[in-house]
């Protein structure tokens, strides 16, 4: 098959934003630039289409996709997956027509010596709400015949075990993604670095400029710390200026042609990079790019011989729409600041410090802790998602260690210089991902807080299509915008007594002092916040269910009775149904609701234990006026005693079933989890809870019962992958993992599909 030379090669200046699907996001980023007058180095692409027909033609395909189809978590698997990969396409000899064409391209470029910068550009890279820029290769300083090989490394880093793990994050499968290649004239930059015309975590009206000596690629990479330049976007004023220590700079050597690294001099490492002229240049040219692709950019520029190029302009995916613009002004006392530096994503957490040197270290690093390195790579990210916080020593705005942090929404402070040397192992440190600062001493954040910053990652709007629904928790109501940002099928948790204990009043102390209609308000409030969030998906509102000892915290409490257990006590439906008149109130909430149009809320009792617990349940729903034929009810599952008499509760005509999975799994196993003694044998996953719950989902589908499971066993990918086999419902899990359920419940249900056509 002849291939045009057309078909495998797009010069710059021919294309446009149009041309993703041909030429990747880089590649058509670059075109929109050089068509839109910006001044970019002169290059063309290897198009999408000629990687696709590569692999294609020289019938290496399938093999290449089936070595790559693993479990994305399992690291070593993903490690065979990228050698396979690798081989298979690195070994395989390119077709001649295809070879010539590039050849021929790069020979026009600059007389056949021209030394190029080889980057990749995949076709679901620097859309507007991903980020997949760094996730496959560039080289530096090619030049010649080589150029082919550097080609096909390009194509064999779309399946590098960092890049199959971040697709499979984000919704997207080898299969489905092409790549191409830009090849354009190196600028041996004598300064270069980046430049964000918003500030990429608060969106704030600010540019920022980071610059370092030699080529971008020390800044990009994170290697060095870069100058910091803060400048007012109205007025062009310099806010804030940071020289850093800049001990090295990456450069093209003069005999060899490679990118070299080597050591600043010393009246350079401490010297500012840029003028103020210079400045200005970067400042206009960022406000150019911003205006044009009408939205914030994130730049990366060269300046050689006083000509400032730029290298690239993608949009910036990580500013919270909804963010608030932050007030940066320290409040912290100088005297506790252990380490400064920049403030590179959001939030102030608190946490026992870890230092990396080495990545064999990186098991040390568990839930809530404080990761501090020199910078992060690539093969930190499994632990970066464990952690509460990251401090680097190196590093700007744009290292691996600002941008994944912003991404997975872990408060970071990059470029401290010195905090590996400053701090220690096991110190309790807080740090401040707006000011920079890292402070001794552990704040505690409320449950409120916690839950409203569950999950500040991008989300994924590319929602895989499954069967099973993929529903969220939601603990308070503030927290139902973040959850409906998800892209959860609704809502399978909303918990009621956040809303009451939110008074800090008990129910009857609350109806006391303000009276039942300002009670009832209070529930339809905060129940209808999250409706309309979420509307028309629906919202399961499990009524009342907090322990006496939570009770007894609040005014009112006094007259709570004392319990040794709480947790086996007087909670859940049993106290409903033992006080019925402040039931009631609960009821009228759901009535008014229903009134009010909303009818995708569904109500859930808690603790029930068998049939009669849900027939005196219902009942009282009927006395209310609802109509049971046309609105969705159902019960917690969360005793053994629940699973067992589920016929009999199926009978009574529930809509639905849904697992407790933490009470569940106590209540079998006879194991308080929060008792330290015993909290290893917690175990959700045990063949006990499995065998309770596959009965249960195997009763209920007889009578046409759904099931759901809302505890935070949930999450996990092990029983999601149960749940999914037994034939569930649905599965609610925690803001912060509804989209790694969502994929694990794809990859569940096309193996089954799979089996089911063997």
């Amino acid at each position: 098959m002849t291939q045009g030379a057309e078909d495998v090669i797009r010069w710059l200046d021919t294309l446009g934003s149009d041309d993703i699907g041909a030429v990747g996001g880089k590649g058509a980023s670059l075109g929109e630039m050089t068509s839109a007058g910006l001044p970019v180095p002169p290059g063309f692409t290897v198009t999408a289409d000629s990687y696709r027909r590569f692999i294609e033609e020289t019938e290496i395909a399938d093999e290449l996709f089936e070595a790559v189809d693993v479990d994305p978590d399992d690291s070593a698997e993903l490690a065979r997956a990228e050698s396979e990969a690798e081989r298979l396409i690195l070994d395989t000899e390119m077709p001649a027509e295809m070879r010539e064409s590039i050849l021929d391209a790069y020979a026009d470029l600059d007389d056949g010596e021209a030394f190029v910068a080889v980057r990749s550009s995949a076709t679901a890279e620097d859309l507007p709400d991903f980020s997949f820029a760094g996730q496959q290769e560039t080289f530096l300083n090619v030049q010649g015949e080589t150029l082919v090989e550097r080609v096909k490394e390009c194509w064999a880093s779309l399946f590098t075990q960092r890049a199959i793990h971040y697709r499979n994050e984000q919704g997207f499968d080898g299969e489905s993604v092409d790549i191409a290649v830009v090849v354009q004239r190196m600028v041996d930059a004598e300064k270069s670095g980046v430049l964000f015309t918003s500030h990429p975590s608060t969106g704030e009206p600010k540019l920022i400029i980071e610059a370092a000596w030699g080529l971008g690629e020390a800044v990009v990479s994170g290697s060095v710390s870069p100058d910091n330049y803060v400048i007012e976007r109205e007025t062009g004023e310099l806010l804030d200026h940071t020289v850093a220590d800049k001990k090295h700079l990456m450069e093209k050597d003069p005999e060899t042609g490679e990118t070299i690294e080597r050591a600043v001099s010393e009246e350079k490492r401490t010297a500012p990079v840029l003028e103020s002229d210079e400045i200005d240049r970067l400042v206009e040219l960022g406000t150019r790019a911003e205006r044009h692709y009408d939205g914030p950019q994130d730049v990366e520029w060269a300046l050689v011989d006083g000509e400032v190029f730029m290298l690239q302009s993608r949009p910036i995916t990580t500013i919270d729409d909804d963010a608030d613009v932050r007030d940066t002004a320290s409040q912290t006392d100088e005297n506790d600041v252990l380490a400064r530096g920049h403030g590179a994503s959001p939030g102030v957490v608190a946490g026992p410090v870890r230092i990396i040197r080495k990545l064999d270290q990186l098991d040390k690093v568990s839930e809530g802790d404080v990761i501090v390195t020199e910078e992060t790579t690539p093969d930190m990210v499994p632990a970066m998602k464990r952690a509460a916080g990251i401090v680097t020593d190196e590093g700007g705005m744009t290292s691996h260690a600002a941008i994944v942090s912003r991404e997975l929404g872990v408060p970071a402070v990059v470029g401290t210089s010195d905090a590996t040397e400053r701090l220690s192992d096991d110190q309790p440190v807080t740090i401040d991902g707006d000011k920079g600062t890292v402070t001794a001493g552990d704040v505690e954040p409320t449950e409120a807080e916690r839950e409203e910053h569950a999950d500040v990652r991008p989300q994924n709007p590319v929602k895989p299509m499954t069967a099973t629904e993929v529903k969220v928790n939601v603990s308070i109501p503030e927290a139902a915008h973040r959850a409906a940002q998800t892209g959860a099928d609704g809502v399978g948790l909303l918990r009621m007594e956040h809303m009451i204990l939110s008074t800090n009043k008990t129910p009857e102390r609350y109806i006391a002092d303000h009276g039942e209609e300002a009670y009832i308000e209070e529930i339809v409030e905060g129940v209808r916040g999250v409706a309309d969030e979420f509307y028309p998906r629906p919202v399961r509102v499990r009524t009342l269910d907090a322990p006496t000892d939570e009770f007894r915290q609040l005014e009112g409490g006094d007259d709570e009775p004392h319990e040794h257990n709480p947790m086996l006590g007087y909670r859940g439906i049993r106290r409903s149904l033992d006080r019925p008149e402040t039931f009631a109130h609960e009821i009228e909430a759901f009535s008014r609701l229903f009134e009010m149009g909303y009818d995708n809320v569904e109500i859930m009792f808690p603790l029930v234990n068998d049939g009669e617990d849900v027939r005196r349940a219902r009942e009282l729903l009927e006395a209310s006026g609802i109509d049971l034929d046309k609105r969705s009810w159902g019960v917690m599952v969360e005793t053994p005693a629940a699973a067992l008499t589920i016929e009999a509760m199926c009978e009574v005509g529930i809509d639905f079933a849904s697992f407790g999975t933490n009470d569940l799994t106590q209540y079998t196993l006879a194991v308080d989890r929060n008792n330290e003694n015993v909290a290893g044998r917690f175990d959700e996953l045990h063949p006990a809870v499995l065998s309770l719950i596959g009965d249960v989902i195997e009763t209920c589908r007889t009578h046409d019962v759904a099931t759901s499971i809302c505890g935070q066993a949930g999450s996990k990918p092990e029983m999601a992958r149960f749940l999914v086999n037994e034939g569930v419902s649905s599965i609610s899990a925690n803001i912060d993992a509804v989209r790694d359920v969502q994929h694990e419940v794809k990859r569940v249900e096309q193996k089954l599909l799979l089996d089911t056509v063997r």
